[in-house]
């Protein structure tokens, strides 16, 4: 059975994904509880996995017989096992906040986007990553234009044709990859690439390539205009597992790709690339940052505030010391509940009180004081003040630009908290200044008073969660200790 744990993470939610499509006709009610069902049993798997790697160190497996140079390899460790739980739990929560409303082709989405999402986490070669990336963003795709209207249209338009090219761009590293080293399995890179040589002009290409692609699904500057127009015209349910999994699984794949496949060697070879990515990582903390000052709408500020925080994702994986990947890693899990907690919130507040913009928020801590408590902590994650998650991820990453000698990235991360302290301080102050009768008046929801009870709970939830994970930040460092450790 533990064999077969990890193709049964993506073959779950793949065959249950079926299952809304036939019940729908019938009872839209059954096929949300069976949707709900399946991420329970997702959420399950994973943290099983998550046991298993804890007990017994990484688990691998290869399906059928074929080769796994060419066939389809999985893979998991501690990083692994922490990405399954994430995306299974943030499927399961964002889904309990919706009205109830979709049709059995939109959970089938929902399901098939966990699945594509869960295959990125668990494969162990770069073609398939290529198949789940475009798995689940099909099925994001899909998703955003679910919701009526022109602008859900265009948004999902844009969002397909952004996402192809960086899809095509990875592809395309891949092939170049192939060619230089004859194999697709990420074991088999790391040695292959080095034997090619790391400077050589196929290896750089590949390498160029491929990280230019996920960049575009990280949503980097200037990669980022599909970001904000699919945030803001999505379902609150949707924005929410976009926002919290989609970009966080692609960061998982850039971190996987550079130093599982290319190693901390070619940036030795090509330190070139490393300054490069340096830069881009800083401009997207700045460019963020400002955007984000200058957003009116909620659901755009927070978009914006995510091409900021994956800057300084980049920023700890270009550096390549143990403090910054593990700064990295821990920006990238503080991010991914933060944002999670403020869309669900966002959500609800737009579905109570028809607010979404910034000055819809005043008055909220008045009529709402629990979720603009929560919003309020988890903006404080964002900014990177204790005792929250954010300050550790920022922590480190000051620490390993310190130990690298780069004081312009240990500039930037101050900088960066500066911007957010500014963006988000906006959006609180307003949500306690202003007196609830300056604000949009309530109105109650149509969903019976399920998902107003649900939401409010899960947002705390969240900012619990991430108190609890700045409090422990040794032991989520220690946790990603063994992988980091095997990468440098």
């Amino acid at each position: 059975m533990i064999d077969h744990l990890l193709p049964l993470l993506v073959a779950a939610p793949l065959l249950a994904s079926a299952l809304p499509l036939f019940v729908a006709v019938r009872s839209r009610w059954l096929a949300r509880w069976l949707t709900v069902t399946a991420l329970v049993g997702q959420f399950a798997l994973a943290a099983v996995l998550a046991w298993v790697v804890y007990a017994t160190g990484s688990v691998s497996y290869v399906v059928g017989s074929i080769p796994a140079a060419f066939g389809i390899g999985l893979f998991a460790d501690r990083l692994t096992a922490t990405l399954g739980l994430l995306v299974a739990s943030g499927a399961l929560a964002a889904l309990l906040t919706d009205d109830g409303s979709r049709s059995g082709p939109e959970y089938a989405l929902w399901l098939l986007f966990v699945a594509g999402l869960s295959g990125v986490v668990v494969t162990a070669d770069v073609f398939n990553l290529y198949v789940f990336l475009e798995i689940s963003g099909l099925a994001a795709y899909a998703m955003v234009a679910s919701a009526r209207g022109v602008d859900p249209a265009l948004a999902a338009l844009k969002y397909l044709l952004v996402g192809t090219v960086g899809a095509t761009l990875y592809l395309l590293g891949v092939g170049y990859a192939f060619v230089a080293t004859g194999t697709l399995a990420v074991a088999d890179l790391a040695p292959g690439l080095a034997a090619a040589g790391h400077d050589s002009t196929l290896v750089v290409t590949a390498f160029v390539l491929m990280v230019l692609g996920l960049s575009v699904k990280l949503a980097l500057f200037p990669l980022h205009a599909w970001k904000p127009d699919a945030y803001a015209a999505a379902r609150p349910t949707v924005a929410t597992v976009l926002a919290a999994l989609g970009s966080t699984v692609a960061g998982y794949a850039l971190v996987r790709i550079v130093y599982d496949a290319f190693t901390v060697a070619f940036f030795e070879a090509v330190p070139a690339l490393r300054i490069l990515l340096v830069v881009a990582g800083a401009t997207s903390v700045v460019a963020g940052g400002l955007l984000a000052l200058r957003a009116r709408d909620v659901r755009r500020l927070l978009a914006y505030s995510s091409v900021s925080q994956f800057g300084l994702f980049g920023l700890g994986v270009a550096l390549a010391t143990p403090l910054s990947v593990t700064g990295a890693l821990v920006v990238l899990i503080g991010h991914a509940v933060a944002k999670g907690g403020l869309f669900v919130a966002v959500g609800s507040v737009a579905r109570r009180h028809d607010a979404t913009v910034v000055e819809d928020y005043a008055g909220l801590g008045d009529r709402e004081p629990l979720t603009a408590a929560a919003v309020a902590v988890l903006g404080v994650s964002l900014v990177g003040l204790p005792p929250t998650v954010g300050f550790a991820g920022k922590w480190y990453l000051a620490l390993g630009a310190i130990e690298a000698g780069s004081w312009l990235v240990a500039t930037v991360v101050l900088a960066s908290t500066m911007l957010s302290l500014a963006y988000v301080g906006r959006l609180v102050e307003r949500c306690y200044r202003g007196g609830a009768d300056a604000a949009s008046p309530a109105r109650l929801s149509t969903d019976g008073g399920r998902v107003r009870a649900i939401a409010p709970v899960i947002v705390v939830g969240a900012a619990v969660l991430i108190v609890a994970l700045g409090l422990g930040s040794s032991a989520l460092a220690a946790w990603f200790e063994p992988v980091v450790e095997g990468w440098l």
